[in-house]
């Protein structure tokens, strides 16, 4: 099977052209807002982040704004920036310029005010958008695809409905030689035996293994427990985090896990991987686009609206109700399976030809909508990382 992209000089291929606009802080928020705005298919990655960062916490913001700006689906990159920040416009710019994607920088202070500086970014803007109509897609197979593999608003139906009919989709791309990215560890207690016995590399299991236990340990030290599960989650059916693991694994399918990324890192190879970062479903699919991922599978019980500004992400959903009631949020309804009309595996086929559509360029809902949900995981300050041993704390920083 194959695909219609945009072909990148570093080898890479997008699945969308964007243009986009990167406040390095909160305050260029508005003037990389406006400029955003005036420049056909530019996206603003607006956030609230910037000053005050310091240590690991620093190298996160820097480094997840940097893998946004250079993912496959971004033609060139402006990072807008005060002029007085510590997450400066000029290391985002530069780090980004690593990946081979066009990039600039400007900042507000030097420029000389807001006026000239959403002048002089429409202006670099408006040079790549032309730069980029000029691109045709081409055909590629599936080994240049990275998907990410999301869920939210899990119920009963997810865990033996929508999750392992992604993961018949998720094998397929892997089985042609692409990559799945499996994220949110703190969801996978309960399963971690099972997950480390997938891994190629014994480590990688053992490492799995150890993670989820001393952070559910080190949780509960500190009052917290990290084996209850959402009150949604519960009203939805489910009864335990074991449960609830099952089904959010269900989504990576059976392939044997490569290795475990930190957030936001791109993958050092193909297959599938796992990121390690928590069950949040905006900051995760920042991760998974930070990653590279072209586009996201995102499958929800009681439903869900988010997207991603970068990444488009595809509704899926078993659940009869959530079709009535937000079937304008969802791409795929999965409950021909409950019904009988189809099985697990023919509708996991289905699943992979609506990837390779969107990726050939149809537009999920979300993008249609104009959902572009934004947040990058800070580091968990709930947790003790002193007391961590730097087989865990690589994954931090």
């Amino acid at each position: 099977m194959e695909f219609l992209g945009f072909e990148r000089e570093n080898g890479s291929v997008g699945i969308r052209n964007l243009i986009t606009i990167i406040p390095s802080v909160v305050c260029a928020s508005h003037a990389a807002k406006k400029i955003a705005d005036q420049v056909p298919n530019s996206v603003c990655l607006t956030h609230p982040y910037g000053c005050g960062h310091f240590g690991a916490d620093w190298r996160r913001i820097v480094h997840t704004l940097a893998g946004l700006g250079k993912n496959p689906n971004v033609y060139g990159s402006l990072v807008v920036g005060l002029g007085c920040e510590n997450v400066t416009a000029r290391v985002i710019s530069q780090e980004i310029a690593k990946g081979g994607t066009p990039t600039e920088f400007i900042d507000i202070q030097k420029v000389g005010g807001t006026l000239k500086t959403i002048d002089k970014g429409i202006e670099i803007a408006k040079k790549w958008c032309e730069e980029a109509d000029k691109l045709t897609r081409k055909s590629f197979g599936l080994e240049k695809l990275v998907l990410g593999l999301e869920c939210g608003g899990s119920d009963a139906t997810s865990g033996i409905i929508a999750n392992p009919a992604v993961g018949v989709a998720s094998d397929a791309i892997v089985k042609a030689g692409g990559t799945s990215i499996l994220p949110e560890f703190i969801e996978w207690v309960g399963t971690e035996q099972e997950l480390a016995k997938r891994c190629i590399n014994p480590e990688d299991g053992e490492l799995i293994i150890e993670l989820v236990n001393t952070f559910t340990n080190e949780a509960q030290k500190q009052g917290y427990n990290m084996r209850m599960i959402a009150p949604g989650n519960i009203r939805g059916g489910l009864t335990t985090i074991e449960e609830k693991a099952l089904g959010t694994v269900a989504k990576a399918g059976k392939a044997p896990i490569q290795g475990l990324i930190t957030y936001g890192e791109k993958p050092p190879g193909q297959g599938l991987f796992l990121m390690v970062e928590p069950g949040l479903d905006v900051e995760s699919m920042t991760g998974l686009a930070a990653a590279g991922a072209q586009l996201c599978t995102f499958t929800t019980g009681q439903g869900t609206p988010t997207g991603n500004a970068i990444m488009p992400v595809i509704k899926v959903t078993g659940n009869s109700e959530t079709i009535k009631l937000m079937g304008d949020d969802i791409d795929l309804d999965a409950t021909r399976i409950i019904s009988g009309e189809e099985t697990i595996e023919s509708y996991g086929q289905k699943i992979l030809e609506e990837i390779i559509a969107v990726a050939n360029g149809k537009l999920t809902i979300a993008e249609k909508i104009g959902h572009q949900e934004f947040a990058i995981w800070r580091l968990p300050i709930m947790f003790n990382l002193a007391g961590l041993s730097e087989k865990f704390t690589r994954f931090f920083e």
